[in-house]
């Protein structure tokens, strides 16, 4: 709250947020009658902070669909997990209840989504990220298999045409790629063994070991490293404009732009900023809430208002770009064609959201 005081200009959006998580609540309030429902929306909320409210606002049909499917695949990644993430394990027969309850074709798309999303993520059990393959590799098994089982369970559901599996899985490798460049630090830091999804073939180019960029020494290196990790993620940004393009279901649309959005905010923010490396850099709650409720879930409804955001973000990142910076030409480059995309689509706004002078918060990981 006492932030909030700060930023009195954020007391209108935070308090449309609750009434919109009320609101949300009252749509499922049938369904948390059976407790196998109500075990898995309460602990949705509880693994998933933000996705949560995005997949609640999802048509009824396929509302519970993407929160099975988002609670099988999170338990998937689980091992060892405490609190919540430990909770889902052991009552997990809950959210097996109310997967059978699914029509088959949603059934079919979550056990060979599943099945294929395991195998790869076996494969990397025993293997490294050594090269940029292998790194677009292990993003296709956790996050684009993901991507491209939602745009099956969209076909499914008969609001949607299947799109392309290029398109679907683009979009996993994008999030999933930005949640990679934030975690460095608590992904080096795990025990009992550090954890490394950066990929040899990028960060060998500056540092001896990858925990190197940990040191103070290292910090010029570390954000040049940084700035080249955060250039690899543009690369998939046209694709997913292509795939928002083609979406024709409002409430799907608004689904996939609302991440797709805030995490294009997000990597503007990592970029060029050496407190990747000392915690978890992300904009400031108050900010956070700020853009997610006025600018993304008010704002974001059309493909007009995706490829706004988009080029304001690419604007401030071109904006935090060293011309020193090795990557300086790619990362230019990257931006220019994505704000050409933009440009082109004809459907910018004289005067965009001012997102420049929001502020970063950096929240240490101990």
């Amino acid at each position: 709250m006492g932030e909030t005081i700060k930023h009195p200009d954020e007391f209108y959006p935070l308090m449309k947020l609750m009434l919109l998580a009320k609101r949300v609540e009252k749509k499922t309030s049938v369904w948390l009658l059976q407790p196998h429902w109500a075990f898995c929306y309460a602990t949705l909320r509880k693994v998933s902070r933000s996705f949560a409210l995005v997949i609640q606002q999802l048509p009824s049909d396929l509302r519970d669909v993407v929160c099975v499917y988002y609670l099988v695949l999170r338990a998937l990644d689980t091992v060892g997990g405490t609190m919540a993430f430990k909770v889902l394990m052991d009552q997990f027969h809950h959210v097996s209840t109310a997967f059978l309850e699914l029509d088959t074709d949603y059934l079919e798309v979550i056990k060979d989504i599943t099945k294929r999303m395991g195998e790869g993520m076996a494969k990397f059990l025993s293997k490294e990220v050594e090269t940029i393959d292998d790194y677009n590799e292990y993003c296709h098994y956790v996050a684009g298999l993901c991507g491209l089982g939602l745009s099956k369970l969209f076909y499914a559901s008969g609001r949607e045409d299947l799109a392309p599996e290029s398109l679907s899985i683009s979009m996993g490798l994008f999030l999933q790629k930005i949640s990679i460049v934030r975690d460095y630090l608590e992904d080096i830091n795990e025990l009992p063994k550090c954890r490394m999804f950066w990929p040899r073939q990028i960060w060998s180019k500056y540092v001896n070991k990858l925990k190197d960029f940990k040191y103070e020494d290292n910090s010029v290196k570390a954000v040049q490293c940084l700035n080249e990790m955060v250039t690899n993620a543009l690369l998939h940004v046209e694709y997913c404009l292509v795939y928002m393009y083609n979406l024709r279901d409002p409430a799907i649309f608004q689904f996939c732009a609302i991440p797709l959005v805030i995490n294009m905010g997000n990597l503007t923010v990592y970029y060029n900023n050496v407190v990747i490396f000392k915690g978890v850099v992300e904009m400031r709650r108050g900010i956070d809430t700020l853009l997610v409720n006025m600018h993304i879930i008010d704002q974001t409804r059309t493909m007009a208002d995706v490829y706004g955001a988009f080029f304001d973000f690419c604007c401030i990142m071109e904006s935090k770009v060293d011309r020193d910076d090795p990557n300086a030409t790619s990362t230019l480059k990257r931006l220019e064609e994505i704000s050409k995309t933009c440009r082109d689509s004809g459907t910018l706004l004289n005067q965009r959201f001012d997102v420049e002078k929001k502020e970063a918060k950096v929240t240490p990981k101990f």
